[in-house]
């Protein structure tokens, strides 16, 4: 695989996640009891379509192909979003398992294949948002449990 073939692979992949992402945050902010909730999620899927958006921006910059319906598999992998009994233990508990798996994702493409820099400092930017929301989301989902 060639080094265009590789960068696209990978950026594709980094949308899938991106938003598979947006769509749970949308699905929980739709489902959530609290105002306070509610709004932070929907904030979070909005984040991430602006994520996805900035991506493809980069991405045809350097003529990569961007995959059709990226994200649509990506939420059902994540398991986004089967509420059980216990709502909030259930929404924390997937939504540190999605973020985690974009950390990973976002750590994958910067390790792996050399970024022109835009695009680096796109992901690098992305990817410390991610990381900080995951802490409040760690965070909130302490608060729910007591």
């Amino acid at each position: 695989m060639d080094y265009s073939q590789l960068l696209g692979k990978k950026l594709n992949d980094l949308l899938e996640k991106i938003y598979g992402a947006e769509n749970g945050f949308e699905r929980v902010g739709k489902l959530a009891d609290s105002p306070s909730l509610k709004n932070f999620f929907l904030e979070k899927a909005k984040e991430r379509c602006h994520f996805g958006h900035e991506l493809k921006i980069e991405m045809m910059k350097f003529n990569q192909e961007i995959k059709e319906n990226v994200g649509s598999a990506g939420t059902l992998q994540q398991g986004w979003m089967d509420f059980s009994m216990n709502r909030n233990e259930s929404v924390f508990g997937e939504a540190i398992l999605a973020e985690g798996a974009a950390l990973d994702c976002y750590r994958e493409v910067l390790q792996e294949i050399d970024l022109p820099s835009s695009l680096e400092a796109i992901i690098r930017q992305q990817m410390n948002k991610i990381s900080n929301d995951l802490n409040i989301i760690k965070r909130l989902g302490k608060i729910a449990q007591s």
